[in-house]
């Protein structure tokens, strides 16, 4: 870095040139400030900055690499968890940077670094397009799409963060630049499923699909019948469904709260979520087998992509819990016996939730200019978490979720996928061995003392 202080009062003095835009640790608003999504998470950085335009974001960077500080962008907090202590980091947290604009010829949308995933997807929708969201409709269009983007639409639409077509970021030196296929290709490249080590983003345009409805919904079955259903549906993934398909089984054990409504709260289940974005007629051929079974409900029915945001119940606001992933290579009949075993109804699990989604289709196809997650060599996605409002809850939770990693290990991929990581990883592990190669040669030209942190560091 080019200048430092020791002083930490000349360094407060410092930043407090910001004004407004800048909160400190002896600031009345600095604990919802520093607030990350997962409120288990107790993140203390040296300040929060809370700019609005691009040009805030440069003059924050700018300022924190003269004093010796590093700088993190956080759109909503979420996948905090692997950031790490940040007492030497400026966080700039870009949730007021809301701007959003929809080109509905072209299907392009530009949006500020502070728009949310619904904020989006329901834009899109007024004029007959999606967005490729995931599951939460909180979370932030940027960190979502930079980290590789897995939408349910995904299958037949790929990852979203090949649906990037420019960006905007800081660089670590305080340039504002754009970067897309003819300007900056390195950094274009790279910000496209390869995190946020290289520059803090501060809008990005994004190629929109011509999709209005799906054919959607989640098949429900008590606890106790976890394997025959997950095998079931297990031998569904594995009979070359259509791309528009996607679907994910899941182990459910609903907390006693208002906000999940009669008679599901506090109830333990086996769900299959399905997403068709096709003919609901071939839907209905592949849920057959699964019908028989006789499920308790049965809500799979056209709805918007609006609707769409919901199904998988993430919460709206933040909550305190704990949790982790895994991508899978295979998923065999002995497989689902041993996720039954640790996770079904007698493995005494407190977790809130273990889902294994359906990859493959689109999202295993390398896209054509495509970035540095080009495509999820996978066949499935595992991640497992669950409430952790107490010290007590959170070993209890942490534990059970390093048993069914554990557990599902040996059919591991080789690869991890960036937002399912909520732990630090080995970057060996998030990216092949030549993008990984490709990144780290980045991050040294663009910014060699490692002024911009990032969640998932190269």
């Amino acid at each position: 870095m080019t200048a430092t202080t020791d002083d930490p009062r000349a360094r407060d003095r410092a930043l407090r040139l910001l004004g407004g835009k800048i909160t400190l640790p002896d600031h009345a608003g600095y604990d919802d400030a520093r607030r990350a999504w997962n409120l288990a998470i107790d993140q203390r950085p040296a300040a929060v900055a809370r700019p609005e335009s691009a040009e805030d974001v440069a003059e924050t960077v700018r300022l924190a690499r003269t004093l010796g500080l590093r700088v993190a962008a956080q759109g909503t907090g979420h996948n905090a968890a692997p950031l790490g202590p940040l007492g030497d980091t400026v966080l700039v947290r870009t949730d007021r940077m809301r701007s959003l604009e929809i080109d509905p010829a072209a299907r392009i949308a530009r949006v500020g670094a502070g728009v949310r995933s619904l904020e989006l997807v329901t834009a899109a929708a007024s004029h007959g397009l999606a967005f490729l969201a995931g599951s939460s409709p909180d979370v932030g269009v940027v960190g979502y799409t930079l980290g590789g983007g897995l939408s349910w639409l995904g299958r037949s639409h790929g990852l979203a963060a090949n649906r990037v077509v420019a960006a905007e970021l800081v660089t670590a030196d305080g340039r504002l630049v754009r970067a897309d296929h003819a300007h900056e290709p390195e950094l274009f490249w790279a910000i496209r499923g390869g995190g946020g080590a290289f520059g803090i983003v501060t809008a990005l345009e994004l190629e929109l699909v011509p999709v209005s409805e799906v054919y959607a919904g989640i098949l429900w079955w008590p606890l106790e019948r976890g394997g025959e259903v997950l095998e079931a549906w297990a031998q569904l993934t594995r009979d070359d469904p259509p791309d528009e398909l996607t679907t994910v089984g899941r182990y459910l054990r609903l907390p006693h709260l208002p906000a999940i409504p009669e008679p599901l709260r506090g109830g333990r289940f086996v769900v299959v979520e399905v997403i068709h974005a096709g003919d609901p007629a071939e839907a209905d051929r592949r849920l057959a087998p699964l019908r028989s079974l006789a499920p308790l409900k049965d809500t799979v029915a056209t709805i918007t992509t609006t609707a769409l945001s919901h199904l998988h119940m993430d919460p709206d606001q933040p909550a305190p819990g704990s949790g982790d992933g895994l991508l899978l290579a295979e998923l065999p009949a002995d497989a689902v016996r041993e996720l039954d075993r640790v996770a079904g109804a007698g493995s005494g699990s407190p977790l809130l939730s273990v889902e294994v989604r359906q990859l493959g289709g689109a999202l295993a196809r390398p896209a054509a200019a495509g970035g540095a997650a080009s495509a999820l060599d996978a066949a499935h996605a595992l991640y497992a978490v669950g409430l952790a409002p107490t010290p007590e809850a959170k070993e209890a939770v942490e534990r059970h979720v390093r048993a069914v990693l554990e557990a599902m290990r040996r059919w591991a991929a080789p690869r991890m996928y960036l937002n399912f990581a909520d732990t630090r990883r080995d970057p060996a592990t998030l990216w092949p061995e030549d993008v990984h190669r490709r990144l780290r040669a980045l991050k040294e030209a663009v910014d060699p003392d490692g002024v911009i942190r990032s969640n998932h560091p190269v």
